[in-house]
């Protein structure tokens, strides 16, 4: 069973294969910020110190939104999916305490339980910057916890002195809204129903950074996908290529956010500008050519009956993958051991 007509077979394998096969697809995304989230390690907002461009050597420093950060909410989002329309049960698999090895979630972003069996992820994400500077994308909040009262006063609670003021205040750096992140999402050697898993996945995630936070809200606003047979440019290259392209038409602007539009069309002349420079055979859904494809996967995930198909085909495909190299490699291992004790 297909489910797209506007992308060429040739792009998929049947089923999904053990040993590499050289097939990628590359997701390109913008990550949006449409709240007040925080990616941060030891309560610091992370950023690193490169350059503001490819033709523009200055160097500034950006938020960066750490590869892990990234992933983790993604496959969250479809391991709740998979518990949704029965696919798999809370009690047999639970992230990062007990994998079970063979539904699409362990099969296509992996997992390793020690001697038990791993899975390397077939989704590779990579450290995302900000395009604008640093200073210009963050804001620092004055943070408090008011009695229940509603004010900051104590009426003697907890045996406090009636009338004083509690000190239960707190600055924290947190990320302002409108701020872009380009970041490639690829995934190796992909079926259509892994490739359209993945693809649903990175459209449904709505929150990234702190999970204790109430705040977090990204939007993901995928601009195209490029087939290939290679890894293509790093997101760092990309988002400098973006702003060079924003600085040269005279766009970044440091009192006011950037202008979505314009951030978009940078991208894709930037992505267009870089593949050009690649060495690898690539084939690339990018603006016009992507949007009938984007429409396509849409009416797919967007539909209960077409996306329980979709899940179905990808949980049968890593039963299947499961089931002769990872139990089967297992039973086969017990075996041996069992067979060499005994002699």
């Amino acid at each position: 069973m297909t489910f797209l007509k506007s992308v060429d077979s040739k792009f998929f394998l049947e089923k999904i294969p053990y040993k590499p096969m050289g097939k990628y697809v590359h997701f390109l995304t913008i990550r949006i910020t449409e709240s007040y989230p925080l990616f941060q390690t030891d309560g610091e907002l992370n950023k690193a110190r490169v350059r503001a461009g490819i033709n523009n050597k200055n160097p500034i420093s950006r938020l960066s939104m750490f590869k892990r950060k990234q992933s983790t909410p993604e496959r969250l989002v479809g391991r709740e999916l998979l518990r949704n329309y029965g696919f798999m049960k809370a009690e047999d698999c639970e992230y990062n305490v007990k994998f079970a090895m063979d539904n699409p979630d362990c099969i296509i972003y992996g997992f390793a339980i020690g001697d038990s069996g791993s899975e390397k992820s077939k989704v590779v994400v990579d450290t995302a910057f900000s395009i604008t500077a640093f200073d210009e994308s963050h804001e620092t909040f004055t943070l408090n916890a008011p009695f229940e009262n509603g004010t900051m006063t104590s009426k003697g609670e907890n045996n406090s002195k009636p009338g004083e003021v509690t000190s239960r205040i707190n600055q924290q750096d947190h990320i302002k809204p409108q701020v872009f992140f380009p970041s490639i999402v690829t995934l190796k050697d992909p079926t259509e129903a892994n490739f359209l898993y993945v693809f649903n996945n990175i459209l449904r995630t709505r929150h990234y950074g702190a999970q204790t936070t109430r705040t977090g809200r990204v939007r993901n606003e995928l601009i195209g996908i490029i087939f290939a047979d290679g890894e293509i440019v790093s997101n760092l290259r990309w988002t400098q290529a973006i702003y060079d392209i924003l600085q040269a038409e005279e766009k970044l602007n440091i009192r006011d956010p950037l202008d979505e539009d314009d951030v978009v069309n940078s991208a894709e002349k930037a992505i267009e500008n870089l593949m050009v420079e690649e060495f690898i055979v690539h084939s690339d859904f990018v603006g016009e050519n992507f949007a009938e494809l984007l429409q396509e996967v849409k009416s797919v995930i967007g539909n209960e009956e077409g996306l329980k198909q979709m899940l179905e085909k990808a949980d049968n495909e890593a039963k299947e993958y499961a089931k002769v190299h990872i139990k089967g490699k297992a039973e086969d291992k017990g075996k041996a051991k069992t067979t060499s004790s005994k002699k």
